[in-house]
């Protein structure tokens, strides 16, 4: 096993020419990170999340292995970018409202055959009706099933707000919209349960706060497979389904376990951020770092770094924070790290995404 120190000296003589801020991404480590996600996905294909891997060559090389197929992009602009670079299967996995990147999309059958994109509401089928600029490629449709959690009656919800469309009745219905409209067919469903996938269920020092997540989980994925399931059955009732995507890199044992599900999501797990380290499920190895200059040394044991790194893109605070890799029990205060560090930091970034 690669330990942490070893994994250090390795950068250290990589970067030794380098003067920081830097950013590395251990090529092995991403390697042994893909395995180990094809491994969990049991045979299910991997969509590569691209919004957490940011690097075409990096996209390039996961697809290259077996167990990845296709990418699901973060914007409409960047997904017509892939498709122009080759990449023929790209489901975006958020709506969009780029008039100009939906002309282009009519317009181009190429592009039109590689990018999904993803509705969830007849609002914008007339947004890219009245985009089209007289394109009049056939647009390929994902639907998107809400996978929050509700109890108590709907008074309590857990999971984030994405589309507006629930139940298999309300999914069906709006399939039946979609392929009613001229110029559009829906190809696929995503349901991704945040709740679960982007929730560590096993935080230091806090036991009460860990179980309490991890029976969320267990109720949150029973709830998910079988309102999934009737959704599907539901979907193939109407039209023809090449997919169903859901899950990502914290939930993929679980996700793909269900029989509803042809492929999963993950994009963070090849680069391991912190946020995996409070998992049960699996283990990775960091494969994501950056180097931030040590410019003071204002006390014993104290040291001053310029810049902040890499923050996640969450609420502002502690749990956002970069987190030292630099030496054993490294830490940061608000303003600075606390180590013993060398004439360089090293941190891994919270989330990649």
């Amino acid at each position: 096993m690669v330990t942490l120190s070893a994994d250090r000296a390795r950068y250290d003589r990589a970067t030794a020419h380098l003067d920081a801020p830097l950013a590395i991404v251990d090529l092995e480590a991403f390697d042994a990170n893909a395995a180990d996600l094809v491994r969990r996905a049991a045979g299910k294909p991997i969509r590569v999340a691209s919004k957490s891997v940011r690097c075409r060559a990096l996209l390039e090389r996961a697809l290259r292995l077996d167990g990845f197929q296709g990418i699901m992009s973060f914007t409409l602009a960047e997904s017509l970018w892939l498709a122009r670079a080759g990449f023929d299967d790209i489901l975006l996995a958020y709506p969009s409202a780029d008039r100009a990147g939906y002309a282009e999309l009519a317009a181009d059958p190429k592009l039109a055959a590689a990018v999904t994109v993803l509705l969830d509401d007849p609002a914008q089928l007339d947004l890219v009706d009245g985009a089209r600029a007289g394109g009049g490629e056939e647009i390929r449709v994902c639907l998107e099933l809400d996978t929050a959690l509700h109890l108590l009656g709907g008074r309590v919800r857990i999971g984030a707000r994405r589309s507006p469309l629930r139940t298999p009745d309300a999914l069906a219905a709006f399939a039946e919209l979609v392929q009613r409209r001229p110029g559009f067919r829906v190809v696929g469903l995503m349901a991704y349960e945040g709740h679960v996938a982007g929730v560590g269920d096993s935080i230091p020092g806090r036991p009460l706060r860990s179980r309490m997540i991890q029976v969320m989980q267990n109720r949150a994925r029973a709830e998910l497979a079988q309102r999934r399931s009737e959704t599907v059955r539901a979907l193939r009732r109407v039209v023809d389904l090449e997919f169903v995507n859901g899950g990502g890199t914290g939930s993929v044992e679980s996700t793909v376990a269900e029989d509803a599900i042809t492929e999963v999501a993950a994009g963070s797990g090849l680069y391991v951020p912190r946020l995996f380290d409070n998992y049960r499920s699996f283990q990775g190895r960091p494969a994501a770092l950056f180097a931030q200059p040590v410019v003071r040394r204002p006390g014993v044991g104290v040291v001053a770094v310029l810049g902040g790194g890499y923050p996640a893109s969450a609420r502002p605070g502690p749990t956002a924070r970069p987190s030292p890799t630099c030496r054993r029990g490294c830490a940061t205060t608000r303003r600075r790290a606390r180590a013993r560090c060398r004439p360089r930091c090293w941190a891994r970034p919270r989330t990649t995404c």
